[in-house]
């Protein structure tokens, strides 16, 4: 299955609220996207990895993605070396996606930065025909593919985009995907321990940054990247 747009994140619930509403647009677009999960965020204070795995399938199921799967890399310890890369080619080279959404170059959480130089650098050997991978169950090796572009969501920390979107319309969509993880956010019944994502200010912060950027560039809403090279446009007129 060839996708057109390929975002992974460190664990679940990082491509939602980096980017879901811009996946949302996308897709109702017609284009194809799918989500791969580095990790099952076993390490996180609330919940668990197999509440984790639930949340995240029903996220996917809210953004209508294609396709959704988890590398169960370690978390919080998986590191930017050959075999973790290796994994990540193999997902590369199985979807050909020409696009790439990853972590946050820098953020609060150690698997983010990881995270996104991990991918990053996966993405750009993926290319190289020498790398030999073959994905379990197959009979033939892959061949090579570099996506056309890598851009990173912003997270926690406020990182000035390089470029915005305009998710007007789609903020809803994005909010019910984030609240399918419950164990992960505000719930007043919630006899877990506090965490700096559990709180009403953290989840209200998430919709104020979009109607923030979406103010900047004149829309309701935006989700901002940043991006590893020059953005282009075939004409002026292509910006809004």
């Amino acid at each position: 299955m060839k996708l057109d747009i390929l975002a992974i994140g460190a664990h679940p619930d990082d491509v939602e609220l980096g980017c879901g509403a811009t996946l949302a647009k996308e897709i109702s677009k017609g284009k194809k996207v799918g989500i791969i999960d580095l990790t099952r965020g076993e390490l996180g204070t609330r919940g668990s990895a197999e509440i984790r795995d639930r949340e995240a399938t029903k996220a996917a199921e809210i953004l209508g993605v294609m396709v959704r799967e988890n590398l169960e890399f370690a978390d919080g310890f998986f590191v930017n070396d050959k075999a973790h890369q290796l994994e990540i080619i193999k997902m590369i080279r199985k979807y050909k996606p020409e696009i790439v959404f990853c972590n946050a170059i820098d953020d609060r959480h150690i698997d983010h930065a990881k995270g996104s130089k991990l991918v990053s650098d996966a993405c750009f050997l993926s290319g190289l025909s020498k790398i030999d991978t073959q994905f379990p169950g197959e009979e033939t090796w892959q061949e090579a593919w570099r996506p056309k572009h890598v851009f990173h969501y912003i997270q926690w920390k406020h990182i000035e985009p390089d470029f915005v979107v305009d998710v007007s319309g789609f903020m809803d969509t994005k909010l019910k995907a984030v609240l399918a993880y419950e164990s992960q956010f505000y719930d007043a019944q919630s006899t877990e321990p506090e965490t700096p994502i559990s709180s009403t200010n953290f989840l209200e912060s998430v919709s104020y940054r979009a109607r923030d950027l979406g103010r900047i560039i004149g829309t309701q809403h935006a989700e901002g990247f940043t991006s590893e090279r020059y953005v282009a446009v075939d004409q002026i007129t292509d910006l809004i």
